[in-house]
């Protein structure tokens, strides 16, 4: 099978292209190069020619196409990857590197799709530090809507899910209601020696982790009523009744579960336990949101669940946890009367009922208790917690890196946050990626911003909160995460072991800015930043090459020995790499540990996120021996403060 192209793509119009030298004005095009590039059908060979470098522009456009080409091909036995560069260390932790993303873009029907709802791929790297070799797998995530829109016999796919960000061209568009397409493509997780590929909105589907052959659909929450729920049905106020009347609507026309997971996840290393999050699908249309968090041990057993009403119209797509609190940044949303209507209808889609909402200068951020006996274990005047802290900034959260909390010799609580925001002029639902749905096409100006405005673009933040023994808010700010660097970067990452604690190394995924067109988006460079002294230290892939998320893997005790692994994508010549990182020597000459290459006829889209799985993982994802002692005897020592407290206090 081919490689083909995911969208009959014009070059959009572009931001204007820094100035060339002057001899630019003096080159004449070759007459095979088109002034306007147009593909209308997806080319049959399977190496893509380059354009000559003539206009930095036109090589942009191309090269932001072809980071989101269709692969077809399953690699379903293991391939040995050639290492170009480098070598495997013999003291690198030997495990598994799984990445998902989308993997098909348009069907054999003229029907192309939003990135976000293209059909999971899972890829998988298996690296063995004493062999030195890396063995890699990819198959496609056999989903509901995948065994529906592709023929198992002819292997020709015909698209009849909607998604949410999508409308279709090719099959039936108006009064389309299948528009929950759970492709699982946004996350992995392996946890309790079980693969999981996640999306944000449905139930996880679970993977064999050898094969990568799909087991199935699991349901890891209870769709039951809840206790709140049964007592909103007795005493209901105008909105209960109005989610009476959406519920039979979202969950049996459209098929809307009704609690829908989200996508991240989060794992508290120190009690080994696995922490998720959904909401409920009729606050979708609603000015309310309700969120349930719920905490499973290393077999999947529910430890506990807790619910929250938020009187706020919020969409959430990551959050942070610390000891005692669940976070969640408010995204302020509202309902788009009009564009409900279209899309309800099929003519538009569905994400198009819905916009953001800048009403307000400020942020809320939502600090929930964690444990219902918070009050009584911290010895402090719990807040009510339907009362958001207002950040000083108008900000919309896309990923949380890490959160934690620190108290004073007073009682005092001091909570930071690491995360990545953007402005809400520059987030926009139908134009993620670039993918215009009208047209089916990329235009990847959308994803930048004309000189001046780069503060509207996904950057890193520190948040900190400050509050009292009562549980007052005395102090919250929002500040750049380091100041020595300013430029767009998002998938902020860190050592998995100090999730949930203090940390000082953060690792994401920004531009180098040497871009003349496009010098924002798509990212091209690993940026560690340290939160202590601000010393920054960077490593960038080269011209014309992209990368992904990066992933932390520990090494040994310090917080920044371990390696980190990112995908890079050098689509000029339409191959990817698996690059392996030295953490601890970034910017310095040997910093690149080992490239291993994916055979060409393999060369796979954008990836969303990954995850690391060691081999010596047991039952849960426990960290090392010694992290795990320091940890239970902290632990130990926190209850009898605790202990102590609440005899004080009687």
């Amino acid at each position: 099978m081919q490689a083909k192209a995911c969208h009959n793509i014009i070059p959009p119009k572009l931001l204007p292209p820094a100035k060339l030298p002057s001899t630019a004005s003096h080159i004449t095009l070759p007459s095979h190069v088109p002034r306007a590039i147009t593909i209308t059908t997806s080319p049959t060979h399977e190496v893509y020619t380059p354009v000559p470098e003539i206009d930095d522009t036109i090589t942009a456009f191309w090269d932001y196409q072809f980071l989101f080409v269709s692969q077809r091909s399953e690699a379903t036995e293991p391939i040995t990857l050639r290492v170009v560069e480098g070598a495997i260390p013999t003291d690198f932790p030997s495990g598994k590197y799984y990445l998902t993303g989308p993997g098909l873009f348009a069907d054999d029907h003229g029907s192309t799709v939003h990135p976000l709802d293209g059909h999971g791929y899972l890829r998988t790297f298996e690296i063995d530090g004493g062999s030195g070799q890396v063995k890699f797998m990819a198959r496609y995530i056999e989903t509901e809507a995948q065994a529906e829109e592709r023929d198992p016999v002819t292997g020709k796919w015909r698209f009849t899910h909607r998604g949410p960000f999508s409308v279709l061209k090719g099959g039936k568009m108006v009064g389309n209601t299948k528009v929950m397409k759970n492709v699982a493509n946004t996350s992995v997780l392996q946890w309790g020696g079980r693969l999981f590929c996640l999306w944000e909105g449905g139930d996880p589907y679970e993977i064999d982790s050898k094969t990568l052959k799909t087991v199935g659909k699991f349901e890891l929450i209870n769709n039951c009523k809840s206790l709140a729920e049964q007592k909103k049905l007795i005493n209901g106020d105008f909105l209960d009744v109005a989610a009476q009347i959406l519920k039979p609507i979202l969950y049996g026309v459209f098929k809307m579960p009704p609690k829908r997971l989200l996508s991240h996840y989060k794992i508290d290393a120190r009690r080994n336990r696995l922490l998720i999050a959904s909401c409920n699908a009729e606050d979708m249309l609603l000015p309310r949101s309700n969120f349930t968090f719920y905490e499973f041990d290393s077999n999947f057993q529910l430890l506990q669940s807790q619910e929250f009403d938020i009187p706020d119209h919020l969409m959430i797509h990551d959050w942070a946890f610390t000891d005692t609190h669940y976070i969640l940044f408010g995204n302020r949303i509202k309902l788009d009367i009009p564009g409900s209507m279209t899309a309800v209808c099929g003519l538009s889609p569905m994400i198009s009922a819905l916009s953001v909402n800048p009403s307000k200068a400020t942020s809320p951020i939502y600090l929930l208790p964690r444990f219902s006996d918070h009050n009584q274990t911290n010895n402090i005047v719990q807040r009510d917690w339907r009362k958001p802290i207002e950040a000083p900034t108008q900000m919309w959260v896309l990923h949380v890196g890490n959160a934690f909390e620190e108290k004073d010799e007073n009682g005092n609580v001091n909570i930071q946050i690491q995360a990545s925001g953007c402005s809400y002029q520059w987030f926009n639902f139908q134009k993620m990626f670039g993918y215009d749905w009208q047209s089916g096409k990329l235009d990847p100006s959308m994803m930048n911003v004309e000189e001046g405005e780069e503060k509207l673009l996904p950057h890193l933040v520190q948040v900190s909160i400050s509050l009292d023994t009562n549980g007052n808010c005395t102090r919250s700010s929002v500040n750049d995460l380091n100041t020595q660097w300013n430029k767009a970067a998002d998938f902020p990452a860190m050592n998995p072991d100090y999730s949930g604690k203090k940390n000082e190394y953060v690792y994401a995924a920004t531009s180098s800015g040497s871009r003349q067109a496009l010098p924002h988006f798509p990212f091209d460079t690993v940026v560690k930043l340290n939160t202590a002294d601000k010393s920054v230290r960077k490593w960038s892939a080269g011209r014309r090459r992209f990368i992904g998320e990066p992933v932390f893997i520990p090494r040994g005790i310090t917080e920044d020995d371990g390696y980190l692994l990112v995908v890079e994508y050098a689509v000029s010549t339409q191959r990817c790499y698996l690059v392996i990182l030295d953490a601890q020597i970034i910017g310095e000459k040997n910093e690149v540990v080992a490239r291993l290459e994916v055979p060409r006829h393999l060369n796979f889209p954008l990836g969303f996120h990954g995850f690391w799985a060691p081999s010596n993982t047991g039952q849960g994802n426990l960290p090392n021996f010694e992290s795990k002692c320091k940890d239970s005897w902290s632990m130990l020592e926190d209850n009898m403060v605790n202990l102590g407290n609440s005899k004080n206090s009687r």
